[in-house]
């Protein structure tokens, strides 16, 4: 019988020497940022290529459609101008549109408001929603989530609580909420779905539950898609036909959902997103509001006005028009951006398999009512191994990732990204991870 070498790609020396140049104090506890610069750090310097599964930037070419609508835009000159605060006409109508087409529910052009990507709109929207109300300041998070986010609050002094939604999905996940919102303290509710880390997706039934809570407490739900319609267990892609992308909006008129470019049109680099408002919220007064800015305490035109553009006053033009054609030409039907992001489902089908073959097992692998679908992300447990331990025994053997400890989720294990995933790697991967599951057989 053929042994198989234990042997790490990258010695323990190596991987010190990349920690302490960059100064990072700990890797086991290490942001997406800086497991982002130890990868890139060992890449270069030792020549060894890494099966990049840290950071979720896109894998794919950037939408045609849109580069040529931007490069036209361009050439008529948008450069020379400043974009108006709560964008161009162009894709506030596209969007509206959008919207109706995709999840099937009307929001006025007035109410989608192009950011200068998803990061930009929850730090915006996490300033507006704690301001309205002097009793309510706290944001909650259905964890695991965006570690970015907590980092967002921990820079604006916005304090914040979290639980892990896994032990309460279903039937229970409102009666763990409201023991949060029976407090009064919480302004808003932050997920993603799809999830980020697991992938998973809130079904109808949370999402109602969740919505009434809302309602109930006057409580503004932050729904993150910036994984839009990218479930692929069911086809989301048909414009006005079900079935459509589940929603918070079918619950409660208070909400905000944020909607990227990033992954959907592969348009990360122009930094694009819409805050989509339902106009019901978009019109509120808010006398708080009023006080601090002198404004209306109209809560969108705070926002906008008051707030975001204070921010980055505004999002680029010229990609606003990019985004606005790919918006419309996905409503026309002549983009099929389902159809186009279901690369990174094949390629998570094929790492999945990879790694469950050496050993590791997916950690949030259930939804309520169906195994957790294929996607651009997943997660990954071994054994007894900690996050940490698996986040630094992984980097060892060439695999960055990210530890679930850091994205507030309670179990063990890593968050692995499909984006960077080549032909050429899987091969890689697979010779890896079996010295991997060899030399840590004793943690099974």
């Amino acid at each position: 019988m053929k042994s198989i070498s234990t042997l790490p790609i990258f010695s323990d020396a190596q991987i010190a020497q990349a920690i302490a140049e960059l100064h990072i104090a700990d890797i086991r506890q290490a942001t997406i940022g800086e497991v982002l610069l130890v990868a890139t750090y060992l890449e270069d310097t030792f020549g060894i290529p890494m099966i990049r599964m840290d950071q979720g930037s896109p894998g794919l070419p950037a939408n045609q459609i849109g580069l040529e609508a931007e490069r036209a835009a361009l050439a008529r000159g948008v450069g020379s101008q400043y974009p108006p605060a709560g964008g161009i006409p162009e894709i506030k109508t596209a969007a509206s549109a959008f919207v109706h087409a995709f999840l099937d529910i009307s929001i006025s052009p007035r109410s989608c408001v192009p950011t200068t990507g998803s990061v930009c709109s929850s730090f915006g929207s996490f300033i507006a929603c704690t301001q309205r109300h002097q009793a309510q300041d706290t944001i909650l998070f259905l964890d695991p989530g965006f570690p970015i986010q907590k980092a967002q609050l921990n820079v604006l002094g916005i304090p914040y609580e979290a639980f892990d939604i896994q032990s309460y999905r279903g039937a229970q996940l409102g009666a763990k909420i409201e023991e949060y919102l029976h407090k009064g303290n919480i302004a808003g509710i932050i997920y993603s779905n799809p999830n980020n880390p697991t992938w998973g997706c809130l079904e109808e039934s949370e999402l109602e539950q969740i919505g009434l809570l809302a309602t109930k407490y006057d409580v503004i739900i932050l729904e993150d898609q910036a994984y839009f319609c990218m479930d692929t267990r069911k086809y989301l892609g048909t414009p006005h036909q079900p079935p459509f992308a589940p929603t918070i909006a079918n619950y409660t008129d208070n909400y905000i959902i944020m909607i990227s470019a990033s992954k959907m049109f592969s348009y990360a680099g122009q930094r694009c997103a819409l805050l989509c408002i339902s106009d019901t919220l978009y019109e509120r007064q808010y006398p708080a509001l009023a006080l601090r800015y002198h404004d209306s305490g109209i809560f969108g035109d705070s926002l906008v006005a008051s707030i975001l553009y204070m921010i980055t006053s505004g999002t680029t033009s010229s990609t606003q028009y990019g985004v606005a054609e790919m918006l419309r030409q996905s409503v026309l039907g002549t983009i099929d951006f389902v159809h186009d992001t279901y690369t990174y489902a094949q390629r998570a089908a094929r790492m999945k398999a990879i790694f469950e073959r050496h050993g590791f097992h997916i950690v949030y692998d259930q939804d309520v009512s169906a195994p957790v679908g294929d996607g651009f992300f997943f997660t990954l447990g071994f054994g007894t191994m900690t996050s940490g331990e698996l986040v630094s025994a992984l980097l060892h053997y060439g695999v960055s990732s990210i530890a679930l400890s850091t994205t507030g989720g309670t179990l063990q294990g890593v968050r692995a990204c499909t984006s960077r995933m080549s032909d050429d790697l899987y091969e890689v991967l697979d010779v890896r991870m079996a010295a991997f599951a060899e030399a840590y057989k004793d943690n099974l």
